[in-house]
């Protein structure tokens, strides 16, 4: 319970639509009698067919009246528990918007309070729609887990995604998502700016090399790749993906090597290079 709107008149309904029933319901046990004594009298000529019909038909008048008037006390109880005003959820309330003696009205643009869930709390978020067939994979069968780390927090919270939009937006070219975390701790703060983590497969004894080393030229991707302590062998290499300023390399280059991230644009395969330290 959060607010109680003044239930007095609300009550007064319900109360003569209460007694119109108990007055309605003895007028039907009247005309119930009657058309039984008419019944009986009809059955022996003493009344008429017609006299008798105008009695049953009243009888079933006062059986709908009494019909109405159930009907009209559930619509009075229903008006009486809108004065209770209860949380539809179990969450936090922010700060009043009206308090004891003000006038409230339906459909007001102020709301009387706001209440966000905590826990579970969900986290919007979208990705490119060039990893959404990847998204989509990791789906199938498998809990999908997230991470979100709060600005300004190094304690990352734990969840699983919840939900994938329906369609791509066409202005940005990506495709909401939402994921889905227990928040026991209240790590996760409604309205709150996070960096997502969404795990959607693994990649065991992967070679990553600094994304700087990659270049393109007219045959594709290439690396400079150093071997025999100081010379330089340019070889094309498969970028599978780039996280951050690393790259995953399906083919070209081998654990262990060394690569050429500075300078590449005056070496050619004879050339001669050196390590420059950096303190």
């Amino acid at each position: 319970m959060l607010f109680t709107i003044d239930p007095r008149p609300h009550q007064a309904a319900l109360a003569q639509a209460q007694a119109n029933l108990a007055r309605d319901e003895a007028q039907l046990r009247n005309a119930e009698a009657e058309a039984v004594r008419y019944g009986e009298l009809v059955k022996k000529d003493y009344v008429t067919k017609e006299e008798y019909g105008k009695i049953v038909a009243g009888a079933e008048a006062a059986r709908a009246v009494v019909a109405a008037d159930r009907a009209a006390i559930e619509s009075a109880r229903v008006d009486l528990s809108y004065t209770e005003i209860r949380s539809p959820i179990d969450g936090r309330t922010g700060g009043l918007q009206v308090h004891g003696g003000n006038i409230v009205a339906a459909n007001a643009a102020t709301p009387l309070v706001v209440i966000n869930q905590i826990a579970p709390v969900y986290v919007a978020f979208a990705v490119p729609e060039r990893d959404f067939q990847r998204v989509r994979g990791a789906q199938k069968g498998a809990v999908v887990p997230v991470t979100a780390v709060p600005q300004g927090n190094a304690r990352p919270a734990s969840g699983r995604l919840a939900f994938v939009d329906n369609a791509v937006d066409p202005a940005t070219g990506t495709i909401s998502l939402k994921a889905s975390f227990p928040n026991t701790d209240r790590t996760l703060w409604p309205g709150q700016f996070v960096n997502v983590v969404m795990t959607v497969g693994s990649r065991n004894a992967a070679v990553v090399i600094p994304a700087q080393a990659v270049q393109t030229g007219q045959q594709g991707q290439y690396v400079y790749v150093v071997r025999d302590g100081s010379a330089v062998e340019m070889r094309p290499v498969a970028v599978a993906q780039q996280v951050d300023q690393q790259v995953i390399v399906d083919r070209g280059v081998a654990a262990g090597e060394t690569v050429v991230t500075d300078g590449q644009i005056r070496l050619t395969p004879k050339s001669k290079v050196t390590v420059k330290t950096q303190l």
